[in-house]
């Protein structure tokens, strides 16, 4: 079988901040931004790739189902794979920013070897 990533949940606690983040740090294209600001939408998205989104779950849509906190126990983590320019061109916005980074750029193992 072959298939491919069509998308990804993040629960999040602040939509501003992350919609900021996604849209304005990483680059990501919004999806369904206005719709969900005028009700139309339960969530917003951003794109990573023709394939592949991560839909942003504000807190109305999971806090009932489980406990808020600084981490979430459906997800460990997910990797972007970029270019090195593009890596280049993020780790400048990253500093602009103030946004730390805990760790790298290391070598991982993931689809792309």
């Amino acid at each position: 079988m072959q298939g491919f990533l069509d998308h990804i949940v993040l629960n999040v606690e602040d939509d501003e901040i992350m919609i900021g983040f996604y849209t304005k740090v990483l680059m990501l294209s919004a999806e369904r931004l206005e719709d969900y600001y005028a009700g139309n939408a339960p969530f917003p998205s951003v794109r990573i790739n023709h394939d592949t989104v991560i839909d942003l779950f504000p807190k109305k849509l999971w806090e009932q189902k489980q406990s808020a906190g600084k981490s979430f126990s459906n997800l460990n983590h997910f990797c972007l794979a970029l270019t090195k320019k593009d890596w280049e061109d993020l780790h400048g916005r990253l500093r602009d920013h103030k946004i730390a980074i805990s760790e790298g750029p290391v070598q991982r193992w993931g689809a792309g070897g």
